[in-house]
Formats: C-alpha cells, structure tokens, sequence
C-alpha cells in the first residue's frame, strides 16, 4: 500500500517539476506622460545612430559598470558611439526597445524607468545566473545549430537554461547560437538574438529637474 501511494505522489510530482515558466513581456512606459515621447525620440535617435543625441541625455554621473568607471566620459571611452564601429547601438537598441518597468528607488524618491523587462520582471526565486529568456514569440527551437536542421519547438517567452555556446567561427566575440533546455524539458538550439540573459545590458532613466536622464548602462552583478 505504501509503495503504491509513494507512485502516485512520484507521477503526480513529475509534471508539476518540469513545468513550463514564461517571462510575458511588460511595459509601463505610459505610466509617466513625458516618459513615453521622450523614449520614442530616443528610439529614433538610436535607429539613426544619432550620438549627439544619446550624450545630451546622459547624467552626468552616468554608471557604467560596477567598476567605479561612471560619467560620461568614460561612457564615450567605452562605447565610442561616435565610431562607425561602435557596438552600443547593437547593444542598446534591444533594451530600449523592448518595455520595462517604473521603480521607485530613486534619488529623492523620484520613480525609475528599467529597460529592458526581463532585468526587473524575471522572478525571485529562479537564478539570474543560471537562466535565460526567450526574446520573442514563435521562436524556432531546432534540432541543430543551422537554419536548415528540423523545427522541433516554438518557444514564445520561455524560460531556458543555456547548456552550451556556439559561436559563428573560432575567433566569434559572441555566440551565433545557444543549446538550450526549458523548464519544461523541452532541448535544442535557439538564434542567439533570442535568447537574453536577465542580467544582460539594462538602462535606467531618471527625470531630473524636469529632464529624463540615463543614469545607468550596465552588465552583470
């Protein structure tokens, strides 16, 4: 009798364990009525790699990493955005384009605007670490990392795990595609575009004395 309710609770358990989680995406950019012109210029700047633009935004004590490198010239260190090689605008646009949510931890307690929504929606009690998001919906998971290998999937928001890197040659800076598993048991290969890591590249925006500011561009933890 024991053993035939320890099977039950064993088979009743395994669906519960390997269930599918989603991260929906969310935006709260009209909760403020300056807020959603101003991302809207910003877009467009961006989309023209308008750098007189984006510097005319920057606080001044921008945060740029957890190194204690903040301000704006070490921003225009870094990024060189003035370049026709910079990689800000390929690392910008997915995070100003994709929501985010208002905070209200700021400076003087004025609210906060985090891009993009997995930074401040992606749930507590998984590991930002060990988890990433799929970045759209309808995404073609496949069987193996080409364009050419067997649909098996379609993932809308999922929630994966990263199991392996595969980079487009030996030298690739970044991945061209990542293996991944969902919660839900699910494996395969993803397009690296699609797959964002909550603790990827994230921008804060502050209005200060009437004029919104990035006050952060930032990686990690």
């Amino acid at each position: 009798m024991k053993q035939a309710i320890l099977i039950l609770i064993l088979l009743f358990s395994i669906p519960a364990l390997a269930q599918e989680r989603y991260l929906m995406p969310k935006d709260e950019a009209a909760r403020d009525k300056s807020f959603a012109p101003f991302r809207s210029k910003l877009i467009d700047a961006v989309k023209r790699r308008d750098a007189k633009f984006i510097l005319s935004i920057l606080d001044a004590d921008i945060k740029n990493s957890f190194g204690g490198n903040d301000g704006i010239e070490e921003f225009k260190e870094y990024w060189q955005i003035e370049s026709a090689n910079s990689k800000f605008w390929g690392e910008f646009l997915p995070v100003i384009g994709n929501g985010g949510h208002f905070q209200a931890e700021g400076e003087g307690g004025l609210p906060i605007f985090t891009a993009p929504y997995s930074f401040t929606g992606f749930p507590d009690d998984l590991d930002a670490f060990e988890h990433s998001v799929i970045f759209g919906s309808r995404v073609n998971l496949r069987k193996a990392p080409n364009l050419t290998s067997p649909i098996v999937g379609k993932l809308s928001y999922n929630i994966v795990r990263v199991t392996n890197t595969i980079p487009l040659s030996d030298d690739a800076e970044s991945p061209d595609w990542y293996e991944i598993e969902t919660l839900g048991r699910l494996r395969g290969f993803v397009k690296a575009e699609y797959v964002r890591s909550p603790i990827d590249y994230r921008a804060g925006f502050q209005k200060k004395s009437g004029v919104w500011k990035m006050i952060f561009f930032i990686a990690g933890d």
